[in-house]
């Protein structure tokens, strides 16, 4: 795992950094906001930014969220410096670990980094035959194209084969082509040089060169513009690739995987996406089934999440009652996994005792699990409760709508800030502002542990 130290490297940050080295972590330092962003955008990425908490860590989170470079962010400090602590936090770092530091507590935060999604949990045949042929073609540099409906998994999947590759030790890199402004996206994976346009400062090394030795992986290919399909057939077939403004091809040795939750083939006789680029990126195909058609996964998985989430609020042992299964077997799951897990993540906030039953197995609305498979499955409640909400929004401004979606969203998670900010898709930071501002409007927030009042 890469670890990169950002802050005055001594003292107790310099045993932090020798523990960390011995937890099998390659590190590297960085004295400055500055120095650090500068090594990022050169390429020199990182797992996990450990940083001095009396560094500037909102101006560093905030030049992270401008450069789009995803990485998370623990503060660290001695236990004097109490209000930095909880403004590193509020900034939106992950963690903060107390200084002088604890071997134990170092090597936790390391691990739980470098085992993050390299596992797939899985048991039904269907999966299993899939996860044999990964086996089999993972130690290759053969390109993936992993397809399957939206929540199956197909992430997951790519780091898989990462970590069973010969180029395990090297980055894993991920980009979402369809996150990113087409306008962005060529920079984005190919990188530019100084005064290539408007706004660029400093030469910025794109996904291409950073995942250089590893394993990039081009996540729902199927939105990227036709036209620059083809520089990235040439990058593929040439393992060459021209920075924005740069008058020089650059090399790059890298592993190619991708997802779609498209028919590619569709695509291609509709004319938006190039058949010689679906056949360099389709020399192995994993598709992944559907969670409906994997029903021995769904009991699998469901008891894992409601494990992981239990622990993760600090209850205690959580168990599915045999009618609650009963429901989660014959729901259809068009959410697929992720689906699966918000569902069993609100059975948990839910649930009244040790026992989960079937009234805690609800929809994000509150209706039960049991009830939407008879109203005709979800995607029709789902589409009915669409209906629904789009009527009841019409004519409010847009700032009331976010307004009832956050304090709703809030005590659906019994006041749980982290939880919420998840489900809403924002950071805390961003979320504890709103709250702040509702506050100071007059309105009753839930603390944690509170449901929503509604007068």
């Amino acid at each position: 795992m890469r670890l990169l130290i950002v802050g005055a490297l001594e003292g107790q940050l310099t045993e932090a950094t020798r523990l960390a080295m011995q937890g099998g972590a390659k590190v590297a330092h960085a004295p400055s906001i500055e120095i650090a962003l500068a090594s990022l955008r050169a390429g020199r990425g990182a797992d996990l930014l450990l940083v001095d908490v009396m560094v500037d860590i909102p101006g560093l989170i905030a030049g992270l969220e401008a450069e789009r470079i995803v990485i998370p962010v623990v503060a660290c400090g001695t236990e004097t410096n109490a209000a930095a602590a909880v403004n590193a936090i509020r900034a939106g770092a992950k963690e903060y670990i107390p200084l002088p530091p604890d071997a134990e507590l170092i090597a936790a935060v390391i691990a739980a980094v470098a085992r993050e999604s390299s596992d797939f949990l899985y048991r039904d045949p269907s999966m299993a035959r899939v996860v044999k042929l990964a086996d089999q073609i993972a130690g290759s540099d053969a390109s993936v194209l992993i397809t399957g409906e939206s929540g199956t998994g197909k992430e997951v999947m790519a780091k898989y084969l990462h970590a069973r590759s010969r180029r395990a030790g090297k980055p894993f890199i991920s980009i979402n082509c369809a996150a990113i402004p087409e306008a962005l996206l060529e920079s984005e994976l190919f990188g530019h040089e100084k005064g290539a346009f408007t706004g660029a400062v400093a030469r910025r090394i794109g996904k291409f060169e950073e995942a250089s030795g590893g394993t990039l992986l081009l996540d729902e290919i199927s939105e990227m513009d036709f036209r620059l399909q083809a520089k990235l057939l040439r990058a593929i077939q040439e393992r060459l690739i021209d920075r924005v403004g740069g008058t020089k091809p650059v090399p790059v040795d890298i592993r190619i995987l991708a997802t779609s939750n498209r028919d590619l083939g569709q695509a291609v006789r509709e004319g938006h996406f190039r058949e010689d680029l679906l056949f360099r990126l389709n020399v192995v195909n994993l598709k992944l089934p559907a969670l409906r058609e994997r029903p021995g996964d769904i009991a699998a998985l469901s008891d894992f999440f409601v494990l992981k989430y239990a622990k993760a609020n600090g209850m205690g042992p959580r168990r599915l009652s045999a009618s609650a299964r009963e429901q989660l077997l014959a729901a259809p799951w068009p959410g697929n996994v992720r689906e699966l897990e918000n569902t069993l993540h609100r059975a948990v906030l839910l649930s009244g005792g040790e026992e989960i039953g079937p009234e805690a197995i609800a929809m994000p609305d509150g209706t039960g699990l049991a009830d939407a498979v008879r109203a005709g499955g979800l995607a029709g409640q789902a589409a009915a409760a669409a209906e629904s909400a789009t009527r009841a929004m019409v004519g409010r401004t847009v700032a009331d709508v976010e307004r009832e979606l956050i304090l709703d969203t809030l005590g659906h998670c019994l006041g749980n800030r982290t939880h919420a900010s998840n489900i809403l898709g924002i950071s805390i930071r961003t979320l504890r502002n709103k709250l702040n501002q509702y506050a100071d409007e007059g309105l009753a927030i839930p603390a944690p542990g509170e449901q929503r009042s509604v007068a």
